[in-house]
């Protein structure tokens, strides 16, 4: 596995451009093409991510979301309701004190 950013940053980029593809190119409702796509924009991001960290102790400010069945924080969200930016509260992880507490 190649320690490169760039190189990873070119295969999440073509992933990227493949998941689009397959979205233009639907056949039908559940298409797995698509499936896919998701997947492997995921696995680049994952190995870019690690790429980047490895080569210069930095990471993105982005992170793969995981659906589970499971998961209830997501299930209050209501999200026909319209949020102004001022609504969205950004707080610094390496604080102790969490602003939404």
């Amino acid at each position: 596995m190649s320690n490169d950013p760039r190189a990873a940053l070119s295969v999440l980029t073509s992933a990227l451009e493949e998941h689009l593809t397959a979205i233009a190119n639907r056949r039908g409702e559940h298409d797995t093409a698509i499936d896919n796509a998701y997947v492997a924009i995921a696995n680049a991001f994952e190995r870019y991510e690690d790429s980047l960290f490895e080569s210069y102790e930095e990471v993105t400010p982005l992170e793969v979301f995981i659906e589970d069945d499971d998961d209830e924080d997501y299930d209050d969200f209501d999200d026909s309701e319209e949020y102004d930016e001022d609504d969205i509260e950004f707080f610094d992880e390496d604080d102790d004190e969490d602003p939404r507490a």
